[in-house]
């Protein structure tokens, strides 16, 4: 009766005491979030419930275990087993703890920041969200050296890992040589200011926003929904554009090619007219002008604003298809046309032209003879 009991007081009082101490702390954290909303730090923290109910159960059974007298013949191989759940719900706590107080902290500095300096807070994005994965990975690798070092036969080869660290070190270094420079050309982006997260970036003539950086890549969304994913050493290396530099407020240009006759007044005032019915033009500036001429057309060009890139896109569409649905209502001869009359002839130095024949053999007279016999 003794082996039966003994087992369930000791693994049942562990996780009853831990689903205890849990469900308390989780029930303090809860009012702390009620009586501070103005910080996430208190609401963050309960997403490592998890990992730390797993640290303290962990923790209880390894040191209860041997009182149990669970598997006593395999009383090694369960210490060791629970050691290393220990080691990784530690490891996962951590990380979950600086995740929270990373954040809070960004989203204070954000709340305070975002509508002075929105580039900064983009750039204050950037760095932290690469400052995590470096500590997740710090965490991470102190995490397994820990549970290799309980096995006794990784502790004798720590020496000769030891005294070999220098030489594996430079072959390492050769071999991940682009990973290396990867990494530090990630630092270099995240500490440079040079892109950002939620920056607007034209990269091979892709056009699109920075979804995600991480050390060794950067991920762009494109406008149709694609991901572009590249080595961030690629933008410490090759000249790319970014159009969230500084301000991102931009001037757009919208072109039409159009007869000599379009009326260019009339059509300054129908694109003010169109832009204050479009909420996405920032009201700053515009302006219609004559920027090219061909014997058939000339170019007209307008220029427009707005606060970002997605709303300039949006400014500009709307500007040419509101000015071209007007131009064909009110003022068609304003739209290019192909002339189709027929060429007259140049005058022969011997006399004058002779009639051109029609399709059924009668002479037909030319404009300029048709205009003498009215």
């Amino acid at each position: 009766m003794e082996t039966i009991l003994r087992p369930l007081i000791v693994v049942g009082g562990s996780v009853l005491l831990t689903l205890v101490i849990g469900w308390a702390t989780d029930l303090l954290l809860r009012k702390a979030d009620g009586r501070h909303p103005e910080t996430p730090l208190w609401g963050l923290l309960r997403r490592a419930r998890i990992p730390y109910q797993l640290l303290l159960c962990s923790a209880l059974l390894r040191g209860s275990y041997v009182e149990a007298q669970v598997f006593p013949d395999h009383r090694e191989g369960v210490g060791r087993t629970l050691t290393l759940v220990l080691i990784g719900s530690a490891a996962w706590l951590v990380i979950r703890i600086a995740a929270a107080v990373v954040e809070t902290s960004y989203a204070r500095y954000a709340h305070a920041h975002a509508q002075r300096n929105p580039a900064r807070v983009r750039r204050v994005r950037t760095q932290v969200s690469l400052i995590m994965r470096v500590v997740s990975a710090v965490v991470g690798v102190v995490a397994a050296a820990s549970m290799l070092l309980t096995f006794p036969a990784m502790q004798a080869a720590g020496a000769s890992l030891l005294a070999s660290a220098g030489i594996l070190g430079i072959v390492a270094g050769v071999a991940a040589q682009s990973t290396l420079g990867n990494m530090f050309a990630g630092f270099q982006i995240a500490f440079g200011d040079m892109v950002r997260m939620g920056d607007t970036v034209v990269v091979d003539g892709e056009w699109g926003t920075v979804e995600e950086i991480t050390l060794t890549f950067l991920t762009v969304r494109t406008w149709d929904e694609r991901r572009i994913t590249m080595p961030v050493s690629y933008f410490t290396s090759k000249p790319f554009e970014n159009w969230s530099r500084g301000t991102p407020q931009m001037t757009g240009t919208v072109y039409w090619h159009l007869d000599h006759s379009a009326p260019l007044e009339p059509m300054r005032e129908r694109l003010r007219d169109i832009l204050r019915e479009c909420p996405a033009w920032d009201g700053r500036d515009y302006n219609l002008t004559v920027t090219d001429t061909t014997p058939n057309t000339m170019q007209v060009r307008a220029l427009v604003t707005a606060k970002d890139a997605d709303d300039i896109w949006t400014v500009r569409v709307t500007v040419r298809e509101g000015m071209i649905r007007w131009l064909a209502d009110e003022h068609p001869y304003a739209l290019p046309r192909i002339n189709t009359a027929d060429a007259v002839p140049r005058p022969s130095l011997d006399g004058p032209p002779r009639p051109r024949r029609s399709s059924d053999g009668s002479p037909r007279r030319f404009p300029e003879q048709s205009a003498k016999s009215l």
